[in-house]
């Protein structure tokens, strides 16, 4: 779990460093900040979703998953009640970027790797990697929307701390067998691109309401797993 630790810490350290540059930004600089955040947001959800597609051993579970998940999110209205809390204590801008830092953070390969091989191998090189790339976006989300970012860090050590566990787990059984990251990566790369969309002010795709969708591809590899092999021939 060191690479996690690493990682939270680095978030943290960004946030609040973040935070004190913003206390010097005009409104002019501040939107320059918040469009390149939204700008980045669809690069990479783009580039995630096309690197791990052709990888696909299951090309339309990211449909089903989006659509499942999307139904089980808006029943729970996710999006509308996170929203509700953040921007309570900091108002809607924080909201958006919180979630968009969120999803960043953690939906990311080297997020989702990362732990996976520190857990199997005790190779920490992803989680290192992905601690320094994290330690400069928080500093540019902190210089935009202030020192909440820094709640993404608990966010971050959770999910790593998931994955962590799923790594143990698969070292001992087969029953996560396949592509399970790439499936993963493919749904998690849609979510970045929609987070993109409304930080940019697009649309509003309530991108939290689809959460839910990262745990069809988890659970369509459990079943897989505990299945014969003839039943997906």
């Amino acid at each position: 779990m060191i690479g996690t630790i690493v990682n939270t810490v680095c978030i943290l350290t960004g946030s609040v460093v973040g935070s004190l540059l913003k206390r010097g930004l005009g409104d002019k600089y501040k939107n320059v900040l918040y469009w390149a955040m939204g700008l980045s947001s669809m690069a990479l959800g783009v580039s995630t979703f096309t690197q791990n597609m052709p990888k696909s051993e299951f090309p339309v579970l990211f449909i089903l998953s989006l659509a499942i998940g999307g139904v089980v999110g808006t029943a729970l209205d996710l999006d509308g009640r996170t929203k509700a809390i953040i921007a309570k204590r900091g108002g809607e801008g924080l909201a958006n970027g919180l979630i968009s830092a969120c999803l960043l953070f953690c939906v990311g390969t080297f997020s989702i790797v990362g732990p996976v091989l520190s857990a199997t191998t005790g190779d920490n090189t992803f989680l290192f990697t992905n601690s320094t790339l994290d330690l400069v976006t928080s500093m540019v989300f902190a210089a935009t929307y202030g020192i909440g970012i820094a709640f993404s860090a608990a966010v971050l050590f959770c999910w790593q701390g998931f994955f962590y566990l799923l790594g143990k787990l698969a070292a001992e059984s087969a029953i996560l067998q396949g592509t399970l990251v790439n499936e993963l990566s493919i749904v998690g790369g849609v979510l970045i691109l929609s987070s993109g969309l409304s930080l940019l002010g697009i649309k509003d795709c309530r991108t939290l309401n689809y959460l839910p969708a990262l745990l069809v591809p988890v659970i369509w590899f459990l079943i897989k797993g505990l299945l014969p092999d003839y039943c997906f021939s």
